[in-house]
């Protein structure tokens, strides 16, 4: 399984506008846009999971760069999460 950032997203994605976007290059497991908590509105970035990961190399590769929605977007396999700071300075 390869999961997928997608980046510079319009601000009016949501999760059923970014699964059929990489639907048509393989099974998406999930597709996830990141929503700002207080607004409610898309944070202009994304996640998606393909189960086959030559599916997902293939969709990486035709979709970064394609304009949806008047952006250019930024698709790369994503990085491991860094694990966050409690906030405490001690």
């Amino acid at each position: 399984m390869k999961k997928i950032y997608v980046g510079n997203l319009s601000f009016n994605s949501n999760d059923h506008d970014l699964n059929a976007l990489f639907a048509e290059y393989g099974e998406v497991t999930s597709a996830t846009v990141v929503m700002d908590r207080d607004t409610g509105r898309s944070r202009g970035f994304g996640f998606v999971e393909m189960s086959d990961d030559n599916a997902a190399m293939q969709a990486i590769q035709a979709v970064n760069g394609k304009d949806v929605d008047g952006r250019q977007l930024n698709v790369n396999e994503a990085r491991p999460r860094e694990p966050r700071n409690s906030g405490s300075r001690w």
